[in-house]
């Protein structure tokens, strides 16, 4: 199957979305009902500082707990509204910034960082237009973002998109006070995320059964195993509690050239790998030994491979015995292999 599709369906009761190209799965979203979804906002309440590090506690509603980086000049009983930024793990606090956003489909609404911008991947005379439309119906003190995926896109859904997203910030803001912890909104699900950030032309698919359909179970199955095939040759990514171990193998092939042609292969495929498993934090690479020339070619590829991934990725470059390091953003949990046995 050629082209680009999301597909919209449920996993024993979750909300999930599937991007295919090509008919192969490139990226996947599964709702976790048992954790805050990044992009949540809670009016939490200061609980403790942390010394040394210039963070602070906050309580969250039912007894959740969050951890903000920055929390100098925060006060214990202090009520601050803050935002979830990713995955948290096992037994530690839900990351959380006092930078809050209101993100859709076409607009970001910035409190506290006035002025109306356009993405810079926008040409200058699509640019102009969306700022008239921007400055026609948006009269705010707070900042507006109009993104890239405004780019051809009706006014009407854009000027519509930005007055949703004003009203919900208006909201928000107006509950930030109170003595308790509140949810004050729940975050995006996987359908909406999916409509908010696969842009670009692809079918959509809605009808139940969809996953069963179009081959996605039968993909997700096979992400309950280390083995990632390349083509030339093999990859394994296996998770531990400190870090994702990356093992990378030439298999059967021994030719001289082997070596550079599967570490080629793998920086292409990892971001990939990395995505469809949830798996972020510290990622250690062990490519198969090659020459220094060799190791830049390699390095070279991996920054082109991470530049269009959606999920911040920072290389970090290379240890003394000669394992690649990265270090990657924690935006959602690691696949649900305990699904697996539900597909």
């Amino acid at each position: 199957m050629k082209g680009r599709m999301i597909v919209l369906d449920h996993i024993a009761d979750r909300e999930a979305a599937a991007y295919l190209v090509d008919g192969a799965l490139d990226d996947v979203l599964i709702d976790d009902p048992e954790l805050p979804r990044p992009g949540a906002i809670f009016r939490g309440i200061c609980d403790r500082p942390i010394k040394g590090q210039g963070g602070m506690m906050l309580r969250l509603p039912e007894g959740g707990t969050a951890f903000l980086r920055h929390g100098k000049g925060l006060r214990p009983g202090q009520p601050l509204l803050v935002q979830v930024t990713g995955h948290a793990e096992d037994g530690k606090a839900v990351p959380v910034t006092d930078r809050v956003l209101f993100k859709s489909r076409y607009a970001i609404v910035t409190p506290g960082k006035p002025g109306v911008n356009v993405s810079r991947q926008i040409d200058d005379e699509a640019r102009d237009d969306l700022l008239a439309i921007a400055h026609e119906v948006y009269d705010s003190p707070h900042g507006l973002i109009l993104r890239s995926s405004c780019a051809g896109a009706d006014p009407d859904e854009i000027a519509d998109d930005i007055l949703a997203m004003l009203s919900l910030a208006d909201t928000v803001l107006a509950d930030a006070e109170g003595t308790a912890p509140e949810a004050l909104t729940e975050g995006d699900g996987p359908h909406t995320v999916a409509w908010r950030e696969w842009h670009g032309a692809a079918t959509v698919v809605t009808e139940p059964g969809g996953f069963e359909a179009h081959g996605v179970l039968d993909q997700l199955a096979r992400l309950g195993h280390a083995l990632v095939p390349l083509g030339e040759g093999m990859m394994y990514v296996e998770p531990t509690r400190a870090l994702v171990a990356v093992d990378v193998n030439t298999g059967n092939d021994m030719s001289p050239a082997a070596a550079l042609k599967t570490n080629l292969a793998a920086a292409r495929a990892l971001p990939r790998a990395l995505r469809l498993r949830g798996l972020a934090g510290q990622i250690s690479i062990d490519f198969v030994s090659m020459s220094k020339a060799h190791r830049r070619q390699v390095e070279q590829s991996l920054r082109a491979a991470f530049k269009a991934d959606p999920i911040e990725t920072s290389l970090v470059g290379w240890t003394p015995m000669g394992l690649f390091e990265l270090q990657r953003k924690r935006e959602r949990p690691p696949f649900p292999a305990r699904l697996l046995k539900d597909i």
